[in-house]
């Protein structure tokens, strides 16, 4: 197929998508349609994979192609203060995407016993091998899978907080710590940015040329024992992570 063809077209639809300002949902014309004006059906195959690519569109099974949801999530540095206390509802997440207007929730995909590997056990601070909780879940907004989450806790931790069971953690984990007697006091919180693999791009609906924000999180109880590794992989163009507050003494370059 010319290059220039499928090229012009996936560049004319994208032009469409951001002068109309198609709402998140909105249909794309049908490959039918396209065909009534004179376009090719691998032209459009082509074109559309493109748009994929971008992040512009998603392909739905039974609804079709239609404009990609890229409303952000601003997820600021307080909300684990605002969720730390016993008795609420909502977790971080869900906070943070009831405050933009979004319908957030945690969806748990599993709960598991496993044996710690190195690099668990070292952030995790306990011996290679030992057993530890891994909970998988999804964070979802307004129907859209937008990080993968994957959290780990030392055995015994998890079943006091009761972080071992299947169930949803109403009121998120660090609600859950904190009315077992664990004192979540601390978190250290590395960022980074990548492509995401075809099995992340498959998992979070996106086009593998759709960055990620990479989230490796390590809370601690006041004395210092470390409660919970929380590693995050997140549509970069649907989070914004706000660092307010921080002081700017200390050894800032």
């Amino acid at each position: 197929m010319p290059l220039q063809r499928w090229r012009e077209l996936a560049d004319r639809l994208a032009q469409r998508i951001e002068s109309e300002g198609l709402a998140p949902g909105s249909r794309m014309p049908t490959t039918a349609e396209l065909m009534a004006e004179g376009e090719s059906k691998p032209s459009i195959e082509r074109a559309y994979r493109e748009l994929v690519e971008r992040g512009l569109v998603v392909r739905k099974p039974r609804v079709g192609t239609v404009v990609r949801n890229r409303a952000r999530v601003r997820v600021p540095l307080s909300r684990y203060g605002s969720v730390l206390r016993p008795g609420g509802d909502k977790g971080p997440w869900e906070t943070a995407t009831a405050s933009v207007g979004l319908d957030g929730s945690v969806v748990t995909l599993s709960v598991e016993c496993v044996a710690a590997t190195a690099a668990i056990a070292s952030l995790l601070e306990v011996e290679p091998g030992s057993p530890v909780v891994r909970r998988h879940r999804h964070a979802v907004a307004d129907g859209d899978v937008v990080q993968i989450q994957e959290a780990f806790y030392p055995a015994d931790l998890a079943a006091a907080a009761g972080l071992d069971q299947p169930a949803k953690i109403t009121g998120g984990v660090l609600s859950a710590m904190t009315a077992a007697g664990l004192d979540p006091q601390s978190a250290d919180e590395t960022v980074a940015a990548r492509p995401p693999t075809k099995a992340e791009a498959l998992e979070l609906g996106v086009g593998e040329r759709v960055p990620v924000l990479c989230i490796e999180r390590v809370v601690r109880s006041r004395g210092g024992q470390v409660l919970e590794l929380l590693r995050v992989v997140g549509v970069a163009d649907r989070v914004e992570l706000h660092y307010g507050g921080l002081p700017l003494t200390g050894g800032v370059a």
